[in-house]
């Protein structure tokens, strides 16, 4: 049987389940809006990768993740970015984007990522903060491209903010 594989996209922003009413839920972040992007930065390339709203992307299935960079020194680097899809007048753009280091060395499974920061950014990312300068310039560029080409629309309604600290060096 030969099966297409089901391509991913960003999710655009769904009417608000609580609306209308002030009850349970109300003013929570909703996790429908995050998607998240692994740019693997030795080859220049980023996808996405919905695994990783558990850890449980391509990359990081059969890691274990240390706290400790030393202690995975030959450990392959890639950035986890998360990026958030908002709604505004003009129609639906990248609200927030904030960006995460990890290393993976498949030989040993083992890894290096600090899961605090993760859970962190993606708060920053629901809450339109975008988090990147500390992203190396190529890697940049990788993620405004794969933003730019995933969908023109919400490339060009993001902020000058996004679009600055991605393509400025």
């Amino acid at each position: 049987m030969d099966e297409k594989k089901k391509k991913l996209a960003f999710n655009i922003i769904k009417s608000d389940p609580t609306d209308g009413h002030k009850g349970f839920g109300k003013g929570t972040l909703s996790l429908d809006n995050v998607t998240p992007v692994i740019i693997d930065i030795e080859a220049g390339t980023a996808e996405i990768d919905i695994g990783a709203m558990h850890a449980r992307s391509t990359v990081e299935k059969g890691i274990k993740f240390l706290p400790n960079q030393e202690e995975v020194p030959n450990g392959k680097p890639y950035w986890l970015v998360w990026v958030t899809v908002d709604r505004k007048v003009e129609g639906p753009y990248y609200a927030g984007v904030a960006a995460c280091f990890m290393t993976v060395d498949r030989e040993i499974r083992r890894g290096y990522k600090s899961l605090p920061e993760h859970v962190n950014r993606m708060d920053k990312s629901m809450k339109r903060h975008i988090i990147v300068d500390h992203m190396d310039d190529k890697s940049k560029r990788v993620l405004a491209e794969f933003l730019r080409s995933h969908n023109e629309e919400l490339w060009k309604n993001s902020s000058s903010e996004l679009k600055h600290a991605l393509l400025s060096e």
